[in-house]
């Protein structure tokens, strides 16, 4: 494909190199059950079905010859803008040629609550806006990531792809005749202006597939814009950000598996932290430690459902594994998470591609302070625990005062031999100090209080003795090291009652090694794995919040205005950039970058405001 001459606010589309785009180039779409990565070039190039979490029909962005894609786009040069059409998570594309100008609407859309409607349906609709332009399309459907054969068939003149119990079809209206070649179904037409042509692409799991009408097809797409404009109109935010949070919150609704109210970490497996290495991971699960930053998100921009369903699918995963909590957890609460590989070469050739996160048996004692955190929140918001709930957590509190001395793989997950890591015993303490505070409000027995307070103390003298860098006066990556590690951040802003000269003299530190203009990096040091990585997102934002707590209130918001310049053109984030070029790297869109996101943006507005007073 070419480009078109200037247009002004349009931009030039990247070709493809190896049958790849930047990772910026992708937006995402979804209904609480699917989500799918659309790229500006009008391809869908992952799409995991019937599920977030299940194997992907369409893979591309994983392997370019064998993925599978739905690609659909003008047959001549062309230039390109998108928007998520206001308040929704229903993205627009508009492709301007020296033809004409068409306007691409793509959604999973939601489902009807009366009518018997498809289990899942992706709707790509066409309109001219200007002159005459010839559009091509193809879909390529990879059952069982490629692993399954495809069988096509036509049923009422209806082209479908089977596999199995698995079964879509390719409705098409005024999108020219569909035709079936090899293992593809393609067409082409010409737009007019005005005219309005419709691919919908229903799908089933053993369940009949449903063959919708045209008109169907129309009102479900008003009705799901319809639908997350009213859910995006209870949300409560008018600080300074207000366009970046707005668009973060819609990210993480995309998120959130409704069926188990879980919000898994990312919609895609194994995008490069640096492209050709092998930190290649699967982020579709739910991070126990992401979930105090998700509660505080969603009963402060009021999603009190959310903030809700996600509480109980927490603890209800969790007693799976009681005591002891488990890194991540399935979006439908189970703890298997074995992981494999495929044999796809890999976004840009970065392999392994792995299914499945083996960081699920590792022991990260920080997921014992997050939880805690939550239940804390929850137990603010909500005035009360179950008693069950109540019981765990009293026993969560026995088990960290019996295991905080421990070694473990950390935050960072690193694949090294476990170590002392200082964010790991601070979330110790954090997990401690709450068990006192809930016991203090008879939210969860108190029987073991004294020992508590008594481990608590003894896990500060730790930190402050041992997890110190003499020279510098500041909190170090691990007990004995010298390394600097952004995550202890978390520690100061989760309410680690630490030494407050240590802790500005950390973030001195953080801000003066880790930093590199807006981007910070995760530690320094060692972590059992080759090859360097990027800038993690979240880190920045941490580093911006930070700054807004210790009365550094310009900084902060110099740092978030850069922050927030660095989403895509759709006001998405991957889970970390490339500093030298501004490249996306990992998985995207990630739920982290974008809680993080909303927690600083929140800080920064309240000590604004504070200042003020």
């Amino acid at each position: 494909m070419g480009t078109s001459p200037d247009t002004g606010r349009h931009s030039p589309v990247v070709p493809r190199t190896g049958g790849y785009v930047p990772l910026r180039d992708y937006a995402v779409i979804g209904d609480g059950r699917a989500a799918a990565l659309v790229a500006r070039d009008g391809s869908v190039d992952w799409l995991g079905l019937p599920d977030l979490d299940s194997p992907a029909v369409f893979g591309a962005v994983l392997d370019g010859d064998r993925g599978g894609r739905f690609l659909l786009e003008p047959a001549v040069p062309y230039r390109s803008e998108r928007r998520y059409l206001p308040d929704t998570n229903v993205l627009e594309t508009t492709f301007v040629t020296p033809q004409g100008t068409a306007r691409v609407t793509d959604a999973l859309t939601l489902r009807d609550e009366v009518a018997l409607d498809p289990m899942r349906e992706l709707q790509r609709r066409v309109e001219g806006v200007t002159g005459a332009v010839p559009m091509r399309w193809r879909v390529q459907p990879r059952f069982g990531y490629g692993t399954r054969t495809t069988r096509l068939v036509r049923r009422a003149g209806v082209p479908m792809a089977t596999a199995g119990a698995d079964a879509l079809a390719i409705c098409a209206w005024e999108a020219g005749e569909p035709r079936c070649e090899g293992d593809s179904i393609s067409g082409s037409f010409l737009t007019a202006p005005g005219g309005s042509a419709l691919i919908a692409m229903p799908f089933a799991h053993q369940e009949p597939l449903v063959l919708p009408a045209r008109a169907e097809c129309d009102a479900r797409l008003e009705r799901t814009c319809a639908a997350w404009r009213r859910w995006a109109d209870d949300r409560i935010y008018t600080g300074r950000w207000h366009q970046a949070v707005m668009r973060s919150l819609l990210a993480l609704k995309l998120l959130v598996f409704a069926p188990s109210g879980a919000v898994a970490a990312a919609v895609t497996t194994s995008l490069p932290e640096h492209v050709g290495g092998e930190r290649n991971w699967d982020y579709r699960f739910s991070w126990v430690r992401d979930s105090a930053f998700t509660l505080a998100a969603f009963l402060q921009l009021g999603c009190p459902a959310e903030a809700h369903a996600y509480f109980w699918w927490l603890m209800h995963a969790s007693q799976l594994t009681h005591p002891r909590l488990q890194v991540l957890y399935r979006l439908d609460g189970g703890a298997h998470t074995t992981e494999d590989t495929l044999p796809w070469e890999g976004y840009r050739g970065s392999s392994p591609v792995r299914i499945g996160n083996a960081a699920a048996d590792q022991i990260q004692l920080d997921t014992y302070g997050e939880l805690m955190q939550t239940a804390w929140l929850y137990a603010q918001a909500a005035g009360r625990l179950d008693a069950d709930v109540a019981r765990r957590l009293s026993e969560l509190a026995d088990l960290v005062c019996g295991t905080w001395r421990d070694p473990d793989s950390g935050i960072w997950e690193v694949r090294s031999a476990p170590r002392h890591f200082t964010q790991s015993k601070m979330m110790c303490w954090v997990a401690l100090d709450r068990a006192v505070h809930l016991a203090g409000r008879r939210s969860i027995p108190d029987r073991h209080l004294a020992r508590w307070q008594s481990a608590r103390q003894e896990i500060a003298t730790f930190i402050e003795t041992r997890c110190v860098s003499p020279r510098r006066n500041c909190y170090v990556r691990s007990a004995g090291s010298e390394d600097l590690d952004a995550a202890v951040l978390l520690g100061h802003l989760h309410g680690y009652d630490g030494d407050a000269q240590r802790m500005d003299a950390t973030i001195k530190a953080v801000g003066q090694e880790l930093r590199h203009g807006p981007f910070v990096d995760r530690y320094s040091g060692e972590d059992g794995l080759s090859g360097p990585e990027g800038a993690f997102l979240a880190c920045s934002f941490w580093l911006a919040e930070s700054l807004a707590h210790t009365g550094q209130l310009a900084r902060a918001v110099a740092l978030m205005d850069e922050l927030v310049g660095l989403a895509n053109d759709v006001g998405l984030y991957s889970e970390e950039i490339d500093p030298a070029t501004g490249d996306f790297l990992g998985n995207l869109p990630q739920g982290l970058s974008h809680l993080a996101l909303i927690s600083a943006a929140r800080a920064i507005d309240a000590a604004h405001e504070e200042a003020i007073e």
